[in-house]
């Protein structure tokens, strides 16, 4: 296995990454600020886009961030979480604002091969990219896996529970915190998407007879239905965590 970038390596992009896109829900893929925003990440900070594959080019993770400033105080922290750290990151490289801070904005594993330390991999490449760049610190705006199981608990309370190690309940939290990442709070509107009910009913394989407020399958929060005005609003609250 050898890590690169998708720069390095253009003739993974496409259909060969394809499959790591299918653990996201679909809904998480209208983010608007992420797709508004692609191109300019992948133009102004290729060096953090990282793949790792095998010898026969099969790709089996792929990690991605931006750089950007940051005085370490975590109610400084960018606005919005994910979508704020984007829209933080590619504003500050045009303003030509000088970055050192290194923020993890994605971090996926092919199915069938989690659980097998691939995704340390990734996240460890990311944190060496940072230190030979020079950026001091490390963030990530985590969305954990098992919180989908819990949508009506509070990220407040989510980011609480812990196992008798004292290792978070969530093995995605646990991965970070294995690399020696700390908890430092919850991260509102980390990402928000807005469609139609039809939309909604097409991302989610549900019905939405009624307003209201619905869970739906891989949210982590609840989406807000409104049949009167033909709109369905999800906001996504995720975990920051603090690599260094």
């Amino acid at each position: 296995m050898k890590i690169v970038t998708n720069g390095d390596r253009p003739d993974l992009q496409g259909s060969a990454q394809a499959p790591l896109r299918t653990g996201w829900p679909a809904f998480v893929l209208r983010d608007p600020v992420s797709n508004d925003h692609r191109a300019a990440v992948a133009r102004y900070f290729p060096r953090f886009d990282v793949l790792l594959v095998e010898d026969d080019d099969t790709v089996l993770a792929r990690a991605t961030a931006v750089a950007l400033r940051w005085d370490g105080r975590p109610s400084a922290l960018p606005d919005g979480g994910y979508d704020g750290a984007i829209v933080t990151a590619v504003a500050e490289h045009e303003s030509g604002i000088e970055p050192d801070t290194l923020c993890v904005v994605a971090a996926t594993v092919r199915p069938g091969r989690t659980g097998g330390g691939l995704a340390g991999t990734v996240l460890t490449a990311l944190r060496e990219r940072a230190e030979e760049a020079g950026l001091r610190r490390v963030v990530v705006p985590v969305r954990p896996t098992l919180k989908a199981s819990y949508p009506l608990t509070p990220m407040a309370d989510f980011q609480r529970w812990t196992r008798e190690d004292g290792l978070h309940l969530d093995p995605w939290i646990r991965t970070h915190q294995r690399l020696g990442a700390t908890v430092l709070g919850p991260a509102p509107r980390s990402m928000v998407v807005s469609g139609s009910v039809a939309q909604w009913e097409e991302w989610t394989g549900m019905a939405f007879p009624q307003t209201g407020r619905y869970v739906v399958p891989g949210g982590l929060d609840l989406v807000e239905i409104d049949r009167e005005r033909d709109r369905g609003l999800y906001e996504e609250t995720n975990l920051w965590m603090r690599h260094r």
